[in-house]
């Protein structure tokens, strides 16, 4: 048997973007450079994978635009490479602005055997200091360390867990954060230091509350799209007419980005009572930048059983997700 490898996917995103001129931080095209030419940026890449490095183009997308038949070829990819006992690791090239919950969805429904470690970028590949080069070097380091096993985010020399790596910034290289307990680990020199030693794999959100486990199976990956979740903010002069429009339009699910602790304004309270009572499905998360809704602790308020303990975008995979294995009438 020969050496372990291990394979990279290519998604496309800004690691793979190209300018028309190397001063140029925006107004590229995303998803332009393959995953294999990508390679060629980080000469030492093998020496840190610990073997040979296989490559698989899953995809050539603006993450902005991720979408289902992309997650779910991604998803058969990383299956097939954890069942794979000569492969030893998986490293993502992804796109910043849904990497976190591309993570997720990843954390969610893969098991925890094998390092799957996604990166990104915040400037195009043609760009004069370009961060992807050393961003991937970093996730291979990490990827082939085997010091954890699970999905994680590596960006900035910070590796993330995927259940709490969120994108803070539109612009600065260190865009990507955890905003609940920092980072896990730091990439210092082609080799990974962690920061919390005793933390199980890609540690979970808290599951209390509305959360529902999410397993993957043949039939979710039959499915042509994943159920409709939209987001709905409240705050000052918020209104019932939006949720009662999406509620008409057949939506199946609803998270609310509610202001400080997952409060809803009490002009789109009837509005959600009312989609309750056909069937759709209400989390409430937090809109704000750092932490998750907090529950009494009592367990006698009936409004605290639909609480999202995920920010709101990884809430509304979740909740996809969870639907999804909902039987159908």
């Amino acid at each position: 048997m020969g050496q372990s490898k291990l394979v990279i996917l290519g998604t496309g995103g800004t690691i793979a973007g190209r300018a028309d001129s190397q001063s140029q931080g925006v107004g590229y095209k995303a998803g332009q450079i393959t995953v294999q030419s990508l390679l060629e940026a980080v000469p030492d890449l093998e020496q840190q994978a610990l073997g040979p490095v296989q490559t698989q183009q899953i995809a050539q997308v603006d993450s902005k635009d991720m979408d289902w038949p992309v997650w779910r070829a991604l998803l058969r990819a990383c299956t097939q490479a954890l069942e794979d006992a000569d492969t030893h690791a998986v490293v993502i090239t992804h796109g910043t602005d849904t990497l976190e919950e591309t993570a997720w969805l990843l954390h969610s429904l893969l098991p925890a055997t094998k390092p799957i470690v996604l990166t990104c970028a915040m400037r195009p590949a043609t760009a004069l200091l370009a961060d992807g080069p050393q961003n991937l070097r970093d996730a291979v380091t990490v990827a082939a360390s085997g010091g954890r096993s699970g999905v994680w985010a590596v960006a900035g020399g910070e590796v993330h867990a995927a259940a709490q790596v969120q994108k803070v910034h539109p612009y600065r290289l260190q865009a990507m954060r955890s905003v609940e307990g920092g980072p896990q680990a730091l990439v210092e020199e082609g080799r990974v230091r962690w920061l919390v030693p005793d933390a199980p794999s890609s540690p979970a959100a808290p599951s209390t509350g509305a959360m529902v486990p999410a397993t993957m199976s043949s039939d979710l990956l039959a499915l042509d799209e994943l159920p409709w979740v939209e987001v709905v903010f409240s705050g000052a002069l918020a209104r019932a007419s939006g949720v009662d429009a999406l509620v008409a339009a057949g939506v199946r699910g609803i998270v609310v980005a509610g202001t400080g602790n997952a409060t809803v304004h009490e002009g789109m309270e009837a509005a959600l009572q009312r989609a309750r009572d056909r069937g759709v499905w209400i989390w409430r998360g937090t809109r704000c930048a750092e932490g998750l809704p907090v529950a009494s602790g009592l367990g006698t308020n009936p409004a605290e059983a639909d609480l999202a303990h995920l920010p709101v975008a990884k809430a509304r995979i979740a909740m996809m997700l969870a639907l999804a294995a909902q039987p159908r009438d």
